[in-house]
């Protein structure tokens, strides 16, 4: 669903204004709503750092100049869309521009780590939005049970499934997913 660009507009106006509410992580725009994420825990915290690391090592040979960075937004206006993946693969020239988010088509990948609370919101609502703003690669991995799946295009046709343990091919990248932990009970 898209929203016209009026009312994307105040929503991303009202978004910004919002003050910083404790247990509050981020905020998104979605379906037309500005919806507020919980701060992640611990262990989602590790595996973004750890996915990270291995892609970071990896990007000098495979893209210079690109970096994996968590903590940026990604806004398409045309959609109506504005999203905080845990972590995207853009070039690193991108953080120097003057603008409150990355352009969808720099972004080369998209992780989510999915939420004990909301994980259909990765593996549905996410799905549909990034393969809407034609992110090629989108990597979902669910500590929940220790699953993943990578997404790639067009528009997310292609999936690959994957247990924790595994390595698992992510475009030209490999992550080594035996160092990811599942979430305590």
């Amino acid at each position: 669903m898209s929203i016209d660009a009026a009312t994307y507009a105040r929503l991303r106006e009202i978004a910004d204004q919002l003050p910083r509410i404790p247990g509050i992580g981020q905020v998104e725009i979605a379906n037309g709503e500005i919806v507020m994420m919980m701060s992640p825990v611990r262990r989602h915290e590790l595996a973004v750092m750890r996915i990270s690391r291995q892609l970071n090592e990896q990007l000098e040979a495979t893209h210079p100049g690109f970096v994996a960075h968590a903590g940026a937004d990604i806004e398409d206006v045309g959609l109506g869309r504005l999203r905080r993946p845990d972590l995207m693969v853009f070039p690193e020239a991108t953080l120097e521009e003057d603008s409150a988010a990355v352009y969808p088509a720099d972004v080369l990948l998209a992780v989510e780590i999915v939420s004990k609370s909301n994980p259909e919101n990765d593996y549905d609502d996410k799905v549909r939005d990034y393969a809407a703003m034609g992110i090629p690669l989108y990597l979902i991995v669910d500590p929940r049970d220790g699953t993943g799946i990578v997404h790639s295009q067009p528009r997310y046709s292609r999936r690959e499934s994957f247990v924790f343990g595994d390595t698992v091919a992510v475009g030209p990248w490999r992550i080594d997913t035996s160092g990811l932990l599942t979430y305590g009970k």
